[in-house]
Parts: C-alpha cells; sequence; structure tokens
C-alpha cells in the first residue's frame, strides 16, 4: 500500500506542478525560402551542366569528320542535353507556380 501511494505520488506531482508548454509557431517563410534557394542552386547547376554537354556535343559533331557514329553521338549528346534543360527549367517554372498558388491560398505567413 505504501509503495502505491509513493508511485502514484511520483506520477500525479509532475502533472500538477508542471507549466504549461506552447507549441512554438513555425515560421514557415524561413522553409519556404531556403527551399527556393535550394531550387535555385540546383537549377543554375544544372543548366551550367547542360551548357557543358552542349558545348561537349558541338566539338565532337565539329570534329566527326564525316564518322557517322561520332556524328550520330554527338547528336544525341546534343538532344539529351536539350531535354535535360527543358525538364529542369520546366521544374523550376512549376515550382514556382505551385509556391504562388499555395501562398495565394493559404495566405504569407508572418
Amino acid at each position: 500500500m505504501k509503495k502505491a501511494i509513493i508511485i502514484l505520488s511520483l506520477i500525479v506531482t509532475p502533472i500538477l506542478v508542471a507549466s504549461p508548454v506552447f507549441a512554438a509557431s513555425a515560421d514557415v517563410t524561413k522553409i519556404q525560402t531556403f527551399i527556393q534557394s535550394i531550387i535555385s542552386i540546383l537549377v543554375t547547376l544544372a543548366g551550367l551542366l547542360s551548357v557543358g554537354f552542349f558545348v561537349y556535343g558541338g566539338i565532337g559533331y565539329i570534329t566527326s569528320s564525316g564518322n557517322p557514329e561520332a556524328l550520330d553521338k554527338s547528336k544525341k549528346t546534343i538532344l539529351y542535353s536539350a531535354i535535360g534543360l527543358a525538364v529542369v527549367l520546366g521544374a523550376f517554372v512549376l515550382s514556382n507556380i505551385i509556391t504562388q498558388v499555395a501562398t495565394g491560398a493559404f495566405g504569407a505567413t508572418q
């Protein structure tokens, strides 16, 4: 019986004495700015990589000397680089549209 009272007092006392804890408000604008910065950096890096592959494909195209295999490889490099750049730019535009729609729907938190 004595153990039960001690255990009960150990459980009930912190509940009665504890001060209320309020949840910290999440600053959504900081998270949004961070994600937009990451996306911007990734798009910039993808653009630079795409330009590098354009140059590589162009040099291969020029130096192919009529070799059909090298010419075909260079054309594919340029084509795939253009497709990759289009996908990255499309994702960037889509993420900006989603951000604007979400900000308009939920409002800017301040």
